[in-house]
C-alpha cells in the first residue's frame, strides 16, 4: 500500500491530467454536467456489479471510473467559479465531522442504532424539512424503499422484532390475494406493491440487503437458464419447442452445480 503522501501525490496526478483532457481534448473538452450525468450512474452500476462478483481488481477499475466523474464535475464547476474539489473534499469534511457528535464531540453513540438515529435528527437540524427530504427522487424504487424504511427507522417509526414484520408480510399478501379473487387490476397492483414494501422492511430486519438479494437471484436464474439453453443445444433440441417436463430436467441438473463458482456476467 502506498503511503499517504503517495496518495496525495497520485490525486495530485489525476487533478493535473484532468486539466489536461479539458484543455486538450475535443470530447473531454465538450462534456457538461447534464452530458455526464446518465454515464455516471452507469458507472456506478458497473461499481455495483464489481463488488458483487468480489472482483478486487474490477472494483478498483470502477472505483478510478467514479473518482473520474467527481473530478470531472469539480473541473467544470470550477470553470463557472461555484466550486472546485477542494470546496467539493471539505465540504464533505465539514459534514462528516458534523454528523459524527461521538468521535468529534461529546455525545455518546455505543452502537450503530444510535449513531443512525442522530444521524437523521442531526440532518432536520441542518434544514431538511422531511427526514425523507434526502431521498433521490429518480432512485429505483427497490432501492428507493430500502431508503425511506431505514431513515424513518432511524427517528423511532420501526417495529419491534422482526416476527412483528412478517406478520404484515403475510396480512399484505393476503389483502393482495383478496383483490386477485375480485380481479380490479388498479386494486391489485397497489397491494403487489405493498406486498414488496413490507418485504424489503422484512429484508432489513433480516439483515439482508434486498438489492443483492434480489440480484442475485437474477444471476442464478440467468445461470441456470443458460445450462438449459446449452444442454438443448448439445442435444440437438429447439428450446422453443421442448416440453416443460424435458425443460425441467435440465433445470434440476443445473440446480446440482455450485452457482458460486459459475457465475456468468
Amino acid at each position: 500500500m502506498y503511503t499517504r503522501q503517495k496518495q496525495l501525490e497520485a490525486f495530485e496526478r489525476l487533478l493535473d491530467i484532468m486539466d489536461d483532457l479539458r484543455e486538450k481534448c475535443p470530447w473531454d473538452r465538450k462534456q457538461t454536467m447534464d452530458s455526464l450525468r446518465n454515464l455516471t450512474v452507469e458507472e456506478v452500476y458497473e461499481l455495483g456489479d464489481a463488488i458483487l462478483e468480489k472482483d478486487s481488481n474490477e472494483i478498483k477499475k470502477e472505483l478510478g471510473d467514479v473518482l473520474l466523474h467527481i473530478v470531472f464535475y469539480s473541473k467544470i464547476g470550477s470553470e463557472t467559479n461555484d466550486f472546485d474539489v477542494a470546496d467539493v473534499i471539505n465540504s464533505l469534511c465539514e459534514k462528516l465531522i458534523n454528523r459524527h457528535p461521538h468521535i468529534y464531540g461529546d455525545v455518546v453513540a455505543n452502537d450503530e442504532k444510535q449513531v443512525k438515529e442522530n444521524w437523521e435528527k442531526l440532518k432536520l437540524k441542518e434544514g431538511n424539512k422531511s427526514v425523507l427530504g434526502g431521498v433521490p427522487r429518480s432512485l429505483p424504487a427497490l432501492i428507493k424503499a430500502s431508503r425511506i424504511q431505514d431513515k424513518v427507522a432511524g427517528v423511532g417509526f420501526d417495529w419491534e422484532e422482526p416476527k412483528q414484520v412478517f406478520e404484515k408480510v403475510k396480512e399484505e399478501l393476503a389483502e393482495l390475494q383478496e383483490e386477485v379473487n375480485k380481479n380490479e387490476q388498479n386494486k391489485i397492483e397497489d397491494e403487489f406493491g405493498d406486498v414488496l414494501f413490507s418485504m424489503i422492511n422484512y429484508a432489513r430486519f433480516l439483515k439482508i440487503d434486498p438489492e443483492t438479494a434480489l440480484e442475485r437471484t437474477n444471476k442464478k436464474f440467468i445461470f441456470r437458464f443458460q445450462y438449459l439453453e446449452q444442454k438443448a443445444k448439445e442435444n440437438d433440441l429447439d428450446i422453443s419447442k421442448m416440453s416443460l417436463e424435458e425443460m425441467d430436467k435440465f433445470w434440476e441438473e443445473a440446480k446440482t452445480i455450485n452457482f458460486d463458482k459459475n457465475q456468468t456476467d
